[in-house]
């Protein structure tokens, strides 16, 4: 006999079952974090750290957009693997295509499934980018400036100034993208620039594109140390902003991301004179 017949087998299935998240458990889990109806979300997530899912992962997304709204918005980062080095063959480069360039492997799989959801939008920026879902999708991805892609005029921007909020399912506290945006508005005198170019589209046909942004690749400053996007999340945490709770499996946060910001700025502008903490930053959410 199969063992998922008869009557022990139905007892393993029916406890199988309750080891999973569904659509309807993740969607309580957000309200239960926080996030509301007419939300605009920015979201990182580490899907292993949730759990088994019923349907996976495009059933995360479908609880996101419930969790939000028709009237709300989910937004995601997008970086993209250029697959060629500068020394290549420029014959041999292709071009950047918003609409077919895969979100970067190591930011997981929820990133390229909001990419090529229905109704997805994306911004014109290859290396900064950012999609969004929703009722202010259009408003949030375009325009994106191709020059310092995280600062002024730009998704990140539109997102704080928005009212906009930062949604970690598991996702590491150094992952939170947004904290770029305070690394340019920081007034640090020794911040690194970086240069580089990418094949874009043009009205004529490809076109390279020169790019300047503040080095994202590493702290911003050498001052600064590797984890400073781990403190700063944690001392906006302790400092009693921010919500923790858990969705599925995954031990997750809520940040207003205007709040969040203007904590990075400080916090980069005051290093190392005394804001870093590593204490306790548990905020109960029931």
């Amino acid at each position: 006999m199969d063992e998922d017949h008869g009557p022990n087998g139905d007892r393993a299935n029916a406890a199988r079952r309750l080891d999973q998240a569904t659509r309807s458990t993740l969607r309580a889990d957000l309200a239960r974090l926080g996030v509301r109806p007419d939300d605009l979300v920015m979201v990182h997530a580490g899907l292993r750290s949730i759990g088994p899912v019923v349907g996976g992962v495009n059933t995360v997304v479908q609880a996101l957009l419930d969790a939000v709204g028709r009237n709300g918005t989910v937004a995601a980062y997008l970086d993209f693997e250029p697959g060629f080095e500068d020394d290549d063959d420029p014959a041999a480069i292709p071009v950047f295509d918003k609409r077919t360039a895969r979100a970067a492997r190591d930011h997981g799989v929820l990133h390229e499934t909001l990419r090529t959801w229905p109704g997805a939008l994306r911004s014109d920026h290859p290396d900064a980018g950012v999609m969004a879902i929703g009722a202010r999708a259009e408003w949030i991805t375009a325009p994106h400036p191709f020059q310092y892609g995280y600062g002024e005029g730009t998704p990140f921007e539109r997102i704080v100034v928005g009212g906009g909020r930062v949604l970690m399912l598991g996702a590491p506290l150094d992952t939170i993208t947004l904290l770029h945006h305070a690394e340019h508005k920081a007034a640090l005198p020794d911040k690194r620039i970086h240069r580089y170019r990418r094949l874009m589209p043009g009205p004529d046909g490809p076109v390279w594109v020169a790019f300047e942004e503040f080095d994202t690749g590493d702290p911003v400053s050498a001052r600064l140390p590797s984890d400073c996007f781990e403190r700063i999340a944690r001392d906006h945490l302790a400092a009693g902003h921010g919500r923790q709770g858990t969705v599925g499996l995954a031990t997750s946060f809520l940040f207003d991301a205007a709040e969040l910001v203007a904590f990075g700025v400080r916090w980069l502008e005051g290093f190392p004179s005394g804001m870093s903490t590593r204490g306790g930053f548990r905020r109960p959410v029931d």
